[in-house]
């Protein structure tokens, strides 16, 4: 048997630590999803913007021998900067727990609420397809572990499962609003000029609302029939049922928000070129409007870089998509046609990407 070759045993250790460490990294998220289900930001927002366990204890109704497990929870919430603490009382008896910014998120209030994106990415029907990861890897079928997990398509699934399109659309939603509101107010210049916009995949339309809003465009969203159907029009956002891969509707600018990320690098030249034919020329003011990711192997950070990494494989898992570096966008925006492109990168690990046929 080989030995293993260290300097040391404490290296040794630290490799172990490691590896638990990612092993368990799983805790963090569901704990998170457990925090969310329970409501405990918005008990805790509720309370005054701090509580003490036993009042929490109190708010859930929880029963009294499991205080104890609700304080476990409440320190790995409290470790992943999730709330903060606070020791009180003569000799440091009580804890009083907060919110931080990033717990804020997940308040209701909020219009830019992150729970359903969050209770979305973590329920079974995404789970489940990393136990088939393996198993993908080592078959021929261009298929995704998503389809061998559930036996069909991500996107089949959402026609065929009306609770998990409820929770997509929900999910994506909460995003769309989360970027809406930076959009409308920082990204004023990208809608200059425009009277018209199409949102391509847009579903419910919770973005294209609030670009018309705020820019006073009349808005046109593209969606699979089964996305708009039942949907509320306004004067200024009408929904149209329709694949993106046959058609787009006419517009002065197209808008693709975590579209693109879905699909191959050939469906996204299909779509892009779909988008080319539905605007004007450049010089007319016609434009397509990407938010994506761009992929940047210099990016300061562990955590950042890191999370460029799992959505990747995220996507990977999921959908025949990918995240993408300039240069491969670079060169699906030249087979679709177009002549050049502008990234804006003022949406955190996204970026706006205007680009001009």
């Amino acid at each position: 048997m080989a030995s293993l070759h260290v300097d040391s045993p404490q290296e040794l250790f630290r490799a172990q630590s490691h590896i638990w460490n990612h092993t368990f990294s799983f805790i963090n998220s569901l704990s998170l999803k457990c925090a969310v289900e329970l409501n405990i930001p918005d008990i805790i927002h509720n309370h005054g913007n701090s509580i003490t366990l036993s009042d929490l204890s109190d708010s859930l109704s929880i029963p009294r021998s499991k205080t104890p497990c609700l304080r476990r929870l409440m320190s790995l919430l409290v470790h992943s900067k999730f709330l903060s603490e606070e020791k009180i009382g003569v000799n440091n008896e009580e804890s009083v727990f907060s919110l931080t910014v990033v717990s804020q998120v997940f308040l209701t209030k909020n219009k830019s609420n992150a729970s359903p994106f969050l209770l979305l990415m973590l329920d079974q029907i995404f789970l489940r397809p990393w136990h088939f990861l393996s198993e993908w890897f080592k078959g021929d079928e261009p298929t995704t572990a998503f389809e061998i997990a559930h036996g069909m398509p991500l996107w089949d699934a959402t026609r065929k499962m009306i609770v998990f399109n409820e929770m997509l659309n929900e999910g994506l939603s909460s995003d769309a609003s989360f970027t809406a509101e930076i959009i409308v107010r920082d990204c004023g210049e990208v809608f200059q000029g425009l009277r018209s916009l199409v949102d391509v995949g847009g579903g419910p339309g919770k973005l294209a609302c609030a670009v018309a809003r705020e820019f006073g465009l009349k808005c046109k969203v593209l969606e699979l029939p089964h996305v708009v159907a039942g949907l509320e029009e306004s004067e200024e956002v009408k929904f149209v049922g329709g694949d993106m891969f046959d058609y787009v509707p006419k517009a002065d600018a197209a808008l693709l928000k975590w579209v693109l990320h879905d699909w191959s690098d050939e469906e996204c030249v299909k779509i892009l070129k779909n988008c080319k034919e539905a605007i004007p020329l450049k010089e007319n003011g016609g434009k397509v409007i990407i938010i994506e990711m761009v992929m940047d192997s210099s990016i300061v950070g562990h955590e950042l870089a890191q999370t460029q990494f799992f959505f990747d494989v995220h996507m990977m898992v999921h959908t025949p998509g990918k995240q993408r570096s300039e240069q491969v966008w670079k060169k699906i925006f030249i087979d679709a046609g177009f002549r050049g492109y502008k990234i804006l990168p003022i949406l955190g690990l996204r970026s706006v990407i205007e680009v001009y046929p």
